[in-house]
């Protein structure tokens, strides 16, 4: 499929494959959907489908849903969730909804890989930019990822930010930058951290301006987007306080992510941490932990400024590492795009062991978990310690993309050291 003429009985193939391997799991074991929702790995608490449906059920008795202190997510997901019948009496509609959505992010996936961007850009293109997989392997790739279909069938509102976010990167791609600001206005509202793609994602959307319509002035440009994405926020956020009545999802929503106030665990490296730590201290590592997380975003941006969308991967794959409140369906995300580089795979160096290390972590996660919460036979250091098992897996997978990518553009500049074994001297 790395040439080849896509037809749309295979691309129809592909869909309905999909769809229909996510249906007969949620049809033929009915208790999975439920068991993977309560998995700590696939729900937080910022993301999880059961506090979406007890924040629903207050929403629908006219009670407010931030008034407990349960429900930490954005309010315009309530009257979405609300036009859909019960769950508990004709789950296929919530199950359709999700299958959408996912199928909806492998099409954007799809014009990601065919725009030929992660090999060639505006400003750099790798020699090694022929060999590349088809838009059709991509979104395969990435439909039948077993933590795509966990987090689908675990209904986490995560895919709808992922969702926001390859839309947002298609349509930068695609030489649509408002479209690109708003899909990324939709996915910080709904998550926050989003955010910090901003920066890369309006440098790719200048690359590929229209010529008809470009505008010359990068300050001039970045300023419009800003711009943009600040008033499409103003005004999701005054839609939800028309819908609530009041401003209080904004300490719910968003201030639960800058505080970590819920210290459920998840795969994350920050609630163990904070579970330990002094409270005389915890805004001193709170400040510190937020400005190590937003220090990589100036840093790879003007390092990698000739490849917008390597920054872009990079980021996924450092939120889904150092967020506060991190799962498989974020890692999902940067899995999507780490295949859009298979042109400098032969340029990384530890492959293996990060495949191996994050398979290890995959396999015990859930059998620490367990001995922690329910056998009874161990601790929270156990849980941990897989987390950062797992964690360690994800930084040498991005640390050696990164190598990888950055290995590729010296060569181009020093042709003769191809196939020579580089050294800091």
């Amino acid at each position: 499929m790395d040439g080849a003429q896509v037809t749309p009985g295979q691309t129809a193939g592909l869909y309905t494959g999909a769809a229909v391997l996510r249906l007969a799991i949620a049809t033929l074991l009915p208790a999975l959907p439920d068991l993977l929702t309560g998995r700590v790995e696939i729900s937080t608490p910022v993301t999880s489908f059961k506090r979406l449906q007890e924040g629903l059920f207050l929403y629908n008795h006219n009670v407010s849903p931030y008034d407990g202190g349960v429900y930490h997510q954005a309010p315009l997901l309530l009257p979405l969730f609300s036009l859909l019948p019960s769950f508990t009496t004709l789950p296929i509609f919530t199950y359709l909804l999700y299958i959408a959505v996912d199928l909806l992010s492998a099409s954007a996936l799809w014009r990601i890989a065919d725009s030929g961007e992660a090999g060639s850009s505006a400003l750099f293109s790798s020699p090694r930019r022929t060999k590349r997989w088809s838009g059709f392997v991509i979104a395969a790739v990435f439909l039948f990822n077993p933590f795509t279909v966990a987090t689908c069938l675990g209904r986490s509102t995560s895919v709808f930010t992922t969702y926001a976010i390859l839309h947002a990167i298609a349509k930068a791609v695609s030489g649509a930058p408002f479209g690109a600001m708003a899909a990324l206005s939709f996915a910080s509202y709904l998550s926050m951290y989003p955010l910090l793609l901003l920066p890369p994602l309006v440098l790719l959307s200048y690359d590929r301006q229209r010529p008809e319509r470009a505008i010359r002035s990068v300050a001039k440009f970045a300023a419009i987007c800003t711009a943009t994405v600040a008033g499409i926020l103003a005004i999701l956020f005054q839609m939800s306080y028309f819908l609530t009545g009041s401003w209080e999802f904004l300490p719910s929503t968003y201030g639960v992510q800058l505080t970590l106030s819920d210290l459920t665990p998840n795969v994350g490296l920050w609630w163990y941490f904070f579970i330990e730590m002094f409270d005389s201290f915890r805004s001193f590592f709170l400040a510190v932990f937020w400005l190590h997380l937003s220090s990589y975003v100036g840093g790879l941006t003007v390092r990698i400024r000739r490849q917008p969308l390597v920054v872009l991967t990079l980021l996924l794959g450092i939120l889904a590492i150092f967020k506060p409140y991190p799962s498989i369906g974020d890692t999902a995300l940067f899995f999507a795009l780490v295949p859009l580089y298979r042109h400098v795979f032969p340029l990384m160096r530890y492959t293996f062991v990060s495949a191996a290390v994050i398979l290890y972590a995959t396999c015990l996660g859930p059998a620490f978990y367990h001995l922690w919460i329910y056998a009874g036979s161990g601790n929270a250091n156990f849980f941990y310690a897989i987390t950062l098992v797992w964690n360690l897996g994800l930084s040498l997978l991005v640390c050696d993309l990164m190598f990888a990518v950055l290995r590729d553009e010296w060569e181009v500049e020093r042709p003769e050291m191809v196939g020579k074994e580089a050294r800091q001297i």
